[in-house]
Parts: structure tokens; C-alpha cells; sequence
């Protein structure tokens, strides 16, 4: 399998996920030019279009990619049976197509019915997972997002976080703020500082990277949670990662 990542918008990522016969799974395409020039440049045969949630940078490339390939098939959750998908899917449905083989994770939290597309290694997580961070809690609860958390943490580690947006110098801004004194956090703010200077991508990420960087896989962390204002151990994770998403919205 060959990974392509199409920048799209201001700070977008689509996804194409290529076989080696050159067919392509299209994940999440804010826009279709992009899309359709890469396709065109490494003649690639589009297979499908998977679409992790609704929001508007994710399926605005859908209609111009079915006007250019009418029977392109488009898999998605409920939520986006509106932005052009044919197929919905739900949690633990695979999507079956010639080479490929997805399962779907339902990812509750930045919205109600986000979802992943998870073919190993590759994890296609949208606006759940970021590297360094999450997505903000536009419909879901805090208590869904740490349970989608969880999902994901609980796959291999050689699993590669293909999220959909570049914020993990800002991400990992915060995550310095959170623990100062953590070496790990702060070599990794500097690796990625110089790859977005010299304007490389950060992503993807594997997941074992991001369990020792991303601090809201590490609620756990005794120094994050005094770090934050919460006596050890005194609430349920769910709530101190309540507690440090709010913290992340104000800063």
C-alpha cells in the first residue's frame, strides 16, 4: 500500500490510500481539484470515497469528485447522508473494496457520528486524534470523546494516526504548558518546529509516538493532573480530560 497526503484549504489533509494496482481509497477530501490532479498525475483509478463525519471540510470535495467519476461509491456515517454519501456504515461494519479492507470504529465526541476507517497500519481518525491533541467537543460529550480516545489507544502501536488537519506545532505548544519539565514533550515541540519551518508535514504519527507526547492520551499522569489543578487521583479520567479540553479551548 502507498500513503499519499493531498494538503487542502488552510490546514487540511486529504487522504489516499493506493494499492498496487493503483486503485485508491480517498479519505475525508475538503476539496476535489486536488484530489483529481494527483489522481490524474500518478494515474491513479479512484475506488471509493470514505468520509470520517459531516463537517464541511471533509465532504466539500464530494460532489465535484462524483461529477468526475459518477459511480465512485461514498461511505460514511448517517451524519453525512446528506453530503453525498451511498453507503452508510457503522461501528465494526468492514468496507469491502477490491484490495482494500476497512473496519469502522465509531468515534463519538467532535461530532455525534464520527467515525474511523482503520485498515492496519493505517488509522484514518478525521478530527478524533490529532498529533499531540483531539478534536474539540462540537456535539459529543467529554465522557465520549475520552471513551474514543480509549479505542484508539487500545490498537497496535505501530498504528499510523492519519488525522485530517496540521496543528501539531500548536498542539504541542500546549502540551509544553501542561508539562514543562518533560523532556520528551519538549524535544518533540522542537522536531516538529523545524519540519514546519522548512514546511514538511508532521503527520502522520504512529500511536506509540503519541502515547508518550500527546498529553490527553496521558490523563493519567500524576504531574499533568497537579499541573492542571486536580489533586491525584480525586476524579475519574473522563473528568480530568474534561478538565484539560477546556483548559486546551482557553489557550
Amino acid at each position: 500500500m502507498e500513503l499519499i497526503r493531498i494538503p487542502a484549504l488552510s490546514d487540511n489533509y486529504i487522504w489516499l490510500l493506493c494499492d498496487e494496482n493503483k486503485h485508491c481509497a480517498i479519505i475525508d477530501p475538503a476539496e476535489s481539484q486536488p484530489v483529481i490532479d494527483i489522481l490524474a498525475a500518478n494515474q491513479l483509478t479512484p475506488a471509493a470515497i470514505l468520509l470520517t463525519h459531516h463537517h464541511y471540510d471533509h465532504v466539500g470535495g464530494v460532489p465535484g469528485l462524483r461529477k468526475q467519476y459518477p459511480k465512485l461509491p461514498v461511505y460514511g456515517p448517517e451524519e453525512t447522508q446528506n453530503k453525498g454519501t451511498t453507503h452508510i456504515v457503522y461501528e465494526d461494519n468492514t468496507v469491502e473494496i477490491g484490495n482494500f479492507s476497512f473496519r469502522v470504529i465509531a468515534l463519538p465526541g467532535h461530532t455525534l457520528g464520527h467515525i474511523a476507517f482503520y485498515q492496519a497500519p493505517y488509522l484514518f481518525c478525521g478530527d478524533t486524534l490529532f498529533s499531540g491533541g483531539c478534536g474539540r467537543l462540537f456535539e459529543g460529550t467529554a465522557e465520549q470523546m475520552f471513551s474514543s480516545l480509549e479505542k484508539i489507544s487500545s490498537l497496535s502501536d505501530d498504528t499510523l494516526i492519519c488525522c485530517a488537519h496540521e496543528y501539531t506545532v500548536a498542539n504541542m505548544k500546549f502540551a509544553k504548558a501542561v508539562l514543562p519539565d518533560n523532556q520528551i514533550i519538549h524535544d518533540y515541540y522542537q522536531k516538529m518546529l523545524k519540519l514546519r519551518e522548512n514546511n514538511q508535514a508532521t503527520v502522520p504519527t504512529d500511536l506509540q509516538t503519541e502515547k508518550k507526547i500527546n498529553v490527553f492520551l496521558n490523563c493519567h499522569d500524576i504531574d499533568l493532573q497537579k499541573n492542571i489543578g486536580i489533586k491525584p487521583n480525586s476524579m475519574p479520567l473522563s473528568s480530568i480530560f474534561q478538565q484539560l479540553r477546556a483548559y486546551k479551548d482557553r489557550f
